[in-house]
């Protein structure tokens, strides 16, 4: 298994090579100026409209906030506390700062995906509505190839890649750390908890997304704020050592190893998209259940999820990581931000107990959103008749993941989301049209309406 780890490095380094990262800032980019800049001038409307009282007279099965929360189930995991460590540990302080840059693009991107998705959404034969990558591929492009590779890849993500191992790991390892649980025991009791929200599928997985994503994300900022705060003499240098680092090479000190400006750009490129998933096609999925009469209104309200991920949940794990020192130190990964914790709230327990909760709903909400993206991808390629099926498969793997090492677990999750991303980011660049004409209508239409 030793001799494997290399061999997939290599394939890990060509698929997040260069041209990967291009075409997924590239993509956001150019949604980014084709639409006017529209994830920064509607952001405040679309943050009034992720709260708004849901009508549920609309075609859907879930409400738009529920969908929302959904796709943040899954994106707010180990990337928030692990990735960001990682980013920063692997390129310096200005990984952050392509972070920000990679998310503030990638919400053009995760708008346009989540129209797309509403716009080409069907009704299964259960009466669920069903869309996401795999729909607009096949039914917006004409490329049922396409749609395929996509399914594909996006159900290897959910059993082997964000939905499974990296998160079972996380939570195994904080049981085991701060409250003494054996990893076994905590596999067990995981897995029955997996499948008890599971099996009920996306109703029960948004009921208690729409619950423990506010509560976990709210618990997890104000600890950060914390340390933040005691901590505020030097937030003008953090911010200034993020921009500066970002465009310069960080020299070697204490424990961290130095970083060109070449390993800044793709540790935080790579690292926030697996932590935002932004052009990877997962957040459609969810977008596509939600119950809604307009594809702009979910693309508007979808796109505010990378923004909580990675602009402000991320941002704090970050000055939490740099104010504290702990990016210098001998730490890696989730040890690194529960240093940060420990010396900024000057606590050796409570600071390593916040990191291992935040970490333990984190990682428990993103295996049940890939669940549910996994069980779209196996609908798509197999019918309904292949759910329970899948499910169980899912739970084998959920229960395995006590057994495989770390560093190997990142290497597959992040191969197999950059190949689940190529796909898809064909097909927004394909159906960009769609996208500016669906975009144009909507707003002509609303201030039509305001001027009447």
């Amino acid at each position: 298994m030793d001799n494997l780890l290399p061999i997939l490095k290599t394939i890990d380094s060509f698929v997040w090579g260069p041209p990967l990262l291009i075409l997924l800032v590239g993509t956001g980019i150019y949604f980014t100026f084709r639409l006017g800049l529209l994830q920064f001038r509607y952001l405040p409307y679309a943050l009034k409209m992720v709260f708004a009282k849901p009508d549920n007279s609309k075609q859907g099965d879930i409400s738009s906030f529920a969908a929302l929360c959904t796709a943040l189930s899954a994106t707010i995991g180990t990337g928030n506390i692990v990735g960001v460590a990682t980013a920063i540990k692997l390129g310096g302080p200005g990984a952050l700062f392509w972070m920000w840059l990679a998310a503030l693009f990638g919400m053009a991107t995760k708008y346009a995906e989540c129209l797309l998705a509403v716009k080409y959404r069907k009704v299964d034969d259960k009466g669920q509505m069903v869309g996401g990558p795999m729909y607009y591929l096949r039914d917006g492009v004409g490329s049922k190839a396409l749609a395929i590779m996509f399914a594909v890849f996006a159900l290897g993500v959910a059993c082997f890649g964000i939905g499974t191992f990296p998160q079972v790991n996380a939570i195994l390892d904080a049981t085991q750390i701060s409250f003494g649980v054996e990893r076994e025991y905590s596999a067990i009791v995981l897995t029955l908890l997996v499948a008890f929200v599971t099996l009920g599928g996306i109703q029960s997985i948004a009921k208690v997304a729409g619950k423990v994503v506010p509560f976990m994300a709210i618990f997890y900022v104000l600890g950060c704020l914390t340390v933040i705060i005691s901590n505020s003499d030097q937030l003008f240098y953090a911010v200034e050592l993020v921009l500066v680092s970002a465009f310069t090479q960080t020299a070697a000190t204490g424990g961290f190893l130095g970083a060109s400006i070449m390993l800044a750009i793709q540790s935080g490129i790579a690292r926030g998209v697996f932590s935002n998933e932004s052009g990877l096609g997962s957040a459609p999925m969810a977008a596509a259940a939600a119950k809604t009469d307009s594809c702009v209104k979910q693309g508007l309200i979808s796109m505010t999820g990378t923004f909580f991920d990675t602009i402000i949940i991320c941002t704090m794990t970050g000055l939490a990581l740099i104010l504290t020192g702990a990016w210098q130190s001998e730490f890696a990964g989730a040890a690194m931000t529960t240093h940060a914790f420990a010396v900024g709230l000057s606590a050796d327990t409570l600071g390593p107990l916040l990191v291992s909760v935040g970490l333990i709903f984190f990682a428990f909400t993103t295996i049940l959103g890939w669940n549910y993206y996994g069980e779209r991808c196996i609908v798509f390629l197999m019918g309904t008749k292949a759910v329970l099926p899948y499910k169980i498969v899912f739970l084998v793997l959920v229960a395995s993941g006590a057994f495989l090492k770390l560093d190997m677990i990142w290497v597959i999750a992040d191969i197999v989301n950059g190949l689940m991303a190529v796909p898809n980011l064909i097909g927004l660049i394909a159906l960009r049209q769609v996208v500016i004409e669906e975009t144009k209508n909507y707003f002509y239409t609303a201030t039509r309406a305001v001027q009447a």
